[in-house]
């Protein structure tokens, strides 16, 4: 299965000025290449047969008649080969002249696509030679010796997907063609493009690219005129970009001498399934009901196996670089606000935090002090309640001691252990017998002494809970998984160790820092079994559900994209190809599945808390789901990877 992914690319080929028998040897090679390399669909720029800056020699019969010879060479190459190919070519037709994008598929002639808009300003002269495809009459052109339908608005159907094509400048116009395309059913927007260049103007353009695919919810494959082509005013650097639902999948070399062939997979079903889920999208389809779109089907592939060429990021909540810090820095921002909104509107000044010396605990009490901050409020009014139990060891009590202390709250201890063995002489329960009831018996009790802790000095609990311990309900029903507001709701459990290092090389004190980025260095752990011999961690969170890395990877293609397992799994083997066997990613996707289904009664009952990304599991929110729904189409996939 190859999963949605249609492989397509944008050629550049060398150009000669007028000499269309030479440049369609120049797109043969790279039709060439491009077949070899498994594409469906390759887009090349804007008149790419005679080249783009023939300027008066457009009026010449001499040039058409080679344009035509040179298409039909194309036709003639193409006609044992799968692979749709799109190439730029001045047609005449009803007195006037066309510039045109051509489709071509096994030795036919699909469809001829009018420019829209023609630039005739600054640099640009096009309708000195050209006429703008919207003020042409309805009707046909023979050309190459069939009889071709002329119409701006074309879909092109493929067994893999739906494309439509704008050229250039269409993209500029305040209601560019893709967008019309896109609201009637086209989901990848192939651009041929002459754009020369100017400084400033390729970072704008990329831009208007991705943002065009982000608004259209499609995937754009953009290809402009490069090397060989009259510098004689201006200069063309071959520009080339992919994007999808405005992400930047591949780029180019600009300025490139040589040839250029950039491919890229755009994922199709993801993007029906945004489409669908964005029902801005849906709603604005009444726009293009009356349109009148040319519907042309391609012959069918023989598709080859289509795998993910460019990188799979295995960390897809976690951007990269600089990106980073300012990530952290909005999240952390969302987190204070919401939570000074909820103090202010119930005119609170305590705030309760169970401190564990845990991430999250530690992010929530780093949220709480930045909000009673810029609250302007004392900072005694955090009650951070350590509650020592069983599993409690050194290192995780001396670091959330020794941060309530460096951070400047109030500090109190309520050990949980005598309660917790009243409890179980009540239950008539082994102390010994280390099992459920044992532990969520800690969680709970826990949880009771914030609650009424909080009723005492009528504050507030602080929910310390993570979006990935809710994905796979990680967390005791009426225990930890219940508070008055949850601040780390829907931030997922690799973003919190981001989030805690980076706040930590923001402060200046030597001693808190260092604290925070031991606790950073801490094993996941409830800590509700009892440490070893030597006082360490015994009950390690990651060796019990599997790797965080792994189950936020799995989370995201869920929730923001709506997988299956099968998908989720080849991405993830691309992803963590260094770090995890197939075996091991099979293991716990299978668990991720098990577990997110049955655990979804703990979601569906969740406290208030801030969306502060693209996925949340607020019942309110993103992700409404019954409790009993059956996940047993998920686990026979996973059982057959």
């Amino acid at each position: 299965m190859n999963y949605g992914l249609v492989r397509v690319a944008a050629g550049i080929p060398e150009v000669r000025v007028a000499d269309p028998d030479w440049n369609v040897q120049q797109i043969e090679n790279l039709i060439l290449q491009a077949q070899n390399q498994g594409v469906e669909i390759l887009v090349t720029p804007e008149l790419s047969l005679t080249g783009y800056s023939c300027a008066d020699l457009f009026a010449q019969q001499v040039l058409l008649d080679e344009a035509e010879i040179a298409l039909m060479k194309l036709m003639d190459f193409t006609r044992s080969m799968d692979i749709i190919t799109v190439v730029g070519t001045p047609v005449a037709y009803h007195g006037c002249l066309l510039n045109c994008a051509a489709v071509i598929q096994k030795g036919k002639l699909l469809g001829l696509v009018p420019k829209s808009y023609l630039p005739n300003y600054k640099e640009f002269n096009e309708r000195r030679w050209f006429t703008p495809g919207g003020d042409i009459p309805k009707g046909n052109v023979l050309i190459c010796g069939q009889v071709i339908q002329m119409g701006r608005q074309q879909l092109f159907h493929t067994p893999t997907c739906t494309f439509g094509i704008e050229i250039c400048e269409d993209l500029w116009a305040p209601i560019p063609p893709s967008s019309r395309l896109a609201l009637s059913g086209a989901e990848i927007i192939l651009n041929q493009s002459a754009s020369d260049d100017a400084v400033g103007k390729y970072n704008y353009l990329k831009s208007l690219v991705q943002q065009q695919s982000a608004r259209t919810l499609c995937g754009y494959v953009y290809a402009a005129a490069g090397f060989g082509e009259s510098t004689q005013d201006v200069v063309y650097s071959g520009k080339c970009l992919i994007c999808e639902n405005g992400a930047l999948l591949k780029e180019g070399r600009r300025h490139s001498l040589e040839p250029q062939l950039v491919t890229a997979e755009i994922d199709v079903e993801r993007i029906r399934m945004e489409r669908r889920v964005h029902t801005t999208f849906t709603s604005s389809m009444h726009e293009v009901m009356d349109n009148d779109v040319l519907n042309i089907n391609t012959d069918k592939l023989v598709q080859s196996h289509v795998e993910m060429t460019g990188p799979v990021n295995p960390h897809p909540f976690v951007p990269a670089g600089n990106m980073l810090d300012e990530r952290c820095e909005e999240i952390f921002a969302i987190q204070t606000e919401g939570l000074a909104n909820r103090l202010r509107h119930t005119n609170c000044k305590v705030a309760v935090v169970g401190i564990s010396g845990g991430l999250d605990s530690t992010l929530a009490l780093l949220v709480c002090v930045r909000t009673f901050d810029l609250l302007g409020l004392d900072r005694h009014g955090i009650v951070g309640i350590t509650m020592p139990g069983f599993g409690t060891t050194d290192r995780t009590y001396t670091n959330a001691v020794n941060l309530m202390k460096y951070l400047g709250i109030t500090i109190r201890e309520i050990s949980i252990k005598d309660a917790c063995i009243q409890h179980f002489k009540d239950l008539g329960h082994d102390l010994a017998s280390h099992d459920v009831t044992y532990e969520n018996s800690q969680a709970r009790e826990r949880t009771q002494i914030l609650m009424d802790a909080a009723n005492q000095m009528n504050g507030l609990v602080i929910g310390t809970g993570d979006l990935s311990e809710l994905a796979l309900g990680w967390a005791t029903y009426n225990g930890d998984h219940m508070s008055m507001y949850g601040v780390n709701a829907s931030v997922p459990k690799t973003l919190v160790r981001h989030l805690v290092t980076w706040i930590a090389n923001g402060i200046e004190d030597e001693n808190t820092r260092a604290t925070l980025l031991d606790i950073v260095d801490t094993p996941i752990s409830p800590e509700l079994i009892p440490a070893d011999a030597e006082g360490n961690i015994t009950q390690k969170t990651e060796d019990l559900v599997g790797p965080y890395e792994l189950h936020d990877f799995f989370l995201y293609y869920v929730l923001r994209c709506g997988f299956r397992p099968g998908k989720i799994f080849m991405l993830a083997k691309k992803a963590f190809e260094e770090s995890y066997t197939d075996e091991v990613i099979k293991k716990w996707l299978t668990t991720f599945c098990r577990r997110f289904f049955a655990q979804q009664f703990k979601r569906s009952c969740l406290p208030d808390g801030p969306k502060v990304g693209s996925c949340s599991l607020s019942p309110r929110g993103d992700w409404r789901m019954p409790s009993d729904a059956s996940s047993a189409a998920w686990l026979r996939e996973c059982e057959a990877l």
